[in-house]
């Protein structure tokens, strides 16, 4: 198996490569030295292997991309509203990349960054980023090292960094998931739990107001697993702002487990954990616009709360010098088979202990 290739050139001559993790008979990841970029997960379905995450055909594709399709976020992943916010007295401007806000950040963020390899071996890549003092607007130096690992049922996601001044950080992963491998089939049709009992409502620009909503009787309960499908509205307010889900799942605290999800199609499942205080669900309705034929994923990105800088009712998502950063994202696979019960795919996934709602 070819370990290492070139992924094609940047308009601006760079070359970019894909590194393969895993084997053949196992779950098999291809991540970009550009952006840190998930650019194929393949795992064991019903019928053979499955295509889980969306992907685009080139490194200049994905560097255009205005969908984000499976690069490491940062520094701010989601949005800070007005692309400006207020630290220790002092007020620093972001670059707008959203209207007037900033989102997954700005213009270049780590996603479109070439990332150093430092170590690739057939289960392990590390790789490693600087992000200058300034870069976007934010402050402080700041390096990141990211750590992708193959196991035999899944793929891990390892956050570590340190700055040598306090910055807003707040680094996730946006892989686009349809665990059908099928683009004809709609990612709304796959089955969800996230043990959540809050949300977070938006304004129309999709900056949160301030306030966590109990999920209880809305489009947004998801404790009990459910397809997109059969709980979206489409009279409720929330989903007119984003078009669909663009929104803020809140976690509850001490629990690992953020969010399960399962295609009856493929019969394959996955379970996300980590400890992040919360998970946004977007469910792909700008791909139609932005790249049509790909078909849809569902983005389930464990976080901090969006524009907690702006916000001090919110969870701080500030990185002080000294302090060292480490943040997991897990991703599990199993597969219970074609048109299971959710108690066949929880059992499958371990899930027996997360499935109390909250």
């Amino acid at each position: 198996m070819e370990r290492i290739r070139s992924f094609g050139r940047l308009d601006d001559g760079r070359e970019v490569r894909a590194y393969r993790l895993g084997d053949d008979d196992g779950v098999v990841a291809d991540v970009l030295d550009l952006g840190g970029i998930l650019a194929r997960l393949v795992v064991p379905g019903a019928d053979g292997r499955v295509d889980a995450v969306l992907r685009l055909p080139d490194a200049q594709t994905y560097y255009a991309d205005p969908a984000y399709l499976g690069i490491l976020v940062g520094r701010y992943g989601n949005r800070i509203g007005g692309s400006r916010f207020t630290l220790d007295g002092r007020e620093h401007v972001l670059s707008a990349n959203e209207g007037r806000n900033h989102l997954h950040g700005g213009h270049l963020g780590f996603g479109r960054r070439m990332w150093e390899v430092e170590a690739h071996a057939r289960d392990e890549l590390v790789l490693r980023h600087r992000s200058p003092d300034g870069e976007e607007g934010y402050p402080g130096n700041l390096d990141v090292i990211a750590t992708y690992r193959v196991r035999d049922d899944g793929l891990d996601l390892v956050f570590e960094a340190g700055s040598d001044a306090p910055t807003p950080f707040n680094p996730t992963h946006h892989p686009y998931f349809n665990l059908a491998g099928d683009a004809s089939v709609p990612a709304s049709a796959q089955w969800l739990q996230v043990p959540a009992s809050g949300y977070l409502p938006v304004a129309d620009d999709l900056i949160p107001l301030g306030t966590v909503a109990d999920v209880a009787g809305t489009p947004f309960d998801f404790r009990a697993a459910a397809t997109l499908d059969a709980r979206f509205d489409a009279g409720d307010a929330q989903l007119r702002a984003g078009g669909g889900y663009d929104h803020c799942l809140v976690q509850r605290p001490g629990h690992a487990f953020a969010a399960a999800l399962y295609s009856p199609h493929s019969g394959v499942a996955m379970r996300i954990d980590c400890d992040a205080p919360a998970l946004q669900l977007y469910g792909g309705q700008g791909l139609d616009r932005q790249h049509p034929g790909l078909g849809r994923g569902l983005c389930l990105e464990p976080q901090d709360f969006p524009d907690a800088p702006n916000r001090s009712a919110f969870p701080p998502a500030i990185l002080r010098p000294g302090k060292a950063y480490r943040r997991e994202i897990l991703y599990r696979f199993a597969c219970p088979g074609r048109g299971r019960a959710w108690g066949e795919v929880a059992a499958a996934l371990e899930l027996s202990a997360a499935l109390e709602l909250s």
